[in-house]
């Protein structure tokens, strides 16, 4: 049984909707910020927020199918204990 989760290449779309699409955003807060008035401090502030929130979201997203991994890997190994009544190395 291996267990080394195998390594996919990343496709450009994929990278540029988890880094460059929150870093955009981000920068665009910052930008607002710098360049406005009291009021926009504020405005800049949600949209560097807003930025945060795409990034968690892709971070949450694949924490959540990392954890699906480990679970099929754990079923595996159950469904082998079963069979050879011996956990598996």
């Amino acid at each position: 049984m291996n267990d080394t989760p195998e390594q996919t290449p990343h496709s450009w779309p994929l990278v540029a909707l988890r880094y460059v699409l929150p870093g955009l955003v981000i920068l665009g807060g910052v930008v607002v910020m710098a360049l406005g008035s009291e009021s926009d401090l504020e405005g800049g502030a949600a949209i560097v927020s807003a930025g945060l929130a795409i990034f968690f979201v892709n971070w949450l997203f694949r924490a959540g199918v990392a954890g699906e991994g480990e679970r099929e890997r754990e079923d595996r190994a159950r469904e082998y204990f079963d069979r050879h009544g011996r956990w598996p190395e």
